[in-house]
């Protein structure tokens, strides 16, 4: 049955990827793809425009897509799980709001990585949602040393504001930069590389693989910290692992596709609603839906309003609105009923 279900999800995805790549504002045949793709797989030169198009703009950005989504939806799975709250995910906590500052620092300062095949931002945004991460538990841990869950995410709101606040005191002394700041800000994955792919595949390998491994342990935080103290399980070392990796994934993500809001929030609690809490069978789950979500979300980003792009954070805060008014207006009737 497992093994079903994950060929049944490996296909839907290969579809989703095949028909992101196929389709965008430009018009392109089967053949041109399978030319672009060919460039790829046999390192054949590139002789037509529409190759171009395939190799160098939209397989990086598609391939992007998937890993990014990957990484928030496998963060905010993580952070739902530890905190047993259907609404934390990297922006209620302030990591995704704490790695954008790191960027949007490196973006007004003009520092770039002379060592490293990736933009500055990278750095700047991975190592402020570390550091945003360190703050808030270390805080946490100096009011309660059990690290009470309310507390995480109440100081994951402050942090939240004080970024937000930040950043736009930045913005406002740096005009020369507002519109890139702005809408990098807001999330986009245009300009992708394949560096930047290959750095999402090995964060998505690195943290994501902690979190994977650890999913028997997520399942006994559902019981409570004391049930899964009595199961044997080192409950202050696994919590602290298990959100440095929710953070290291947020922080690359970021770092590639700016701040895409909701993702890790969205994702988690559809899944979650069709096949059940349990973490042995819902991050696997999670993994291809936050994949195909993201994809088909770039997608609409991209086609939209064509030739012009619409900045695909926008586009995921809509979703996520609708569907917290959703779930605040479903559990309101269902206590009006009881």
């Amino acid at each position: 049955m497992k093994r079903l279900a994950f060929v049944w999800g490996f296909l839907l995805t290969f579809l989703v990827f095949s028909f992101c790549l196929y389709y965008g504002s430009v018009d392109l045949s089967l053949n041109d793809v399978w030319h672009g793709l060919q460039a790829v797989w046999h390192q054949a030169p590139i002789t037509s425009t529409p190759a171009q198009i395939i190799y160098h703009i939209r397989l990086p950005r598609v391939l992007a897509a998937s890993q990014v989504g990957i990484s928030l939806a496998l963060a905010g799975a993580t952070m739902q799980a530890l905190l047993r709250n259907p609404l934390a995910d990297g922006s209620t906590l302030g990591i995704s709001s704490a790695a954008s500052l790191g960027a949007v620092l490196t973006i007004i300062i003009g520092f770039q990585s002379k060592n490293l095949p990736w933009r500055g931002t990278v750095i700047g945004a991975i190592l402020f949602a570390l550091l945003g991460f360190i703050l808030i538990f270390t805080l946490a841990y100096r009011r309660d040393r059990r690290i009470n869950n309310l507390t995480v995410i109440l100081l994951g709101l402050i942090l939240s504001m004080l970024t937000s606040s930040i950043m736009s005191l930045l913005m406002a002394f740096s005009q020369e930069k507002l519109e890139r700041i702005v809408f990098w800000t807001m999330g986009s994955l245009s300009g992708s590389s394949y560096h930047d792919v290959a750095l999402l595949c090995l964060a998505n390998l690195v943290f994501g693989g902690i979190a994977m491994s650890k999913r028997r342990e997520l399942d006994a935080f559902a019981l409570g910290e004391e049930q899964a103290y009595h199961l044997g399980i080192d409950t202050e070392r696994t919590r602290w692992l298990l959100f440095f990796s929710a953070s290291g994934l947020i922080g690359c993500a970021v770092a590639v596709s700016g701040n895409i809001a909701f993702v890790g929030l969205i994702v988690p609690h559809a899944c979650r609603i069709i096949i059940g809490p349990r973490n042995q069978r819902l991050l696997p789950v999670v993994i291809f839906a936050g994949a195909n979500f993201l994809m088909l979300v770039d997608l609409l980003a991209r086609t939209l309003i064509s030739p012009r792009e619409l900045p695909i954070g926008v586009i995921t805060s809509i979703i996520g609105a609708l569907l917290l008014g959703y779930l605040f207006l479903q559990r309101g009737a269902s206590h009006a009923k009881s």
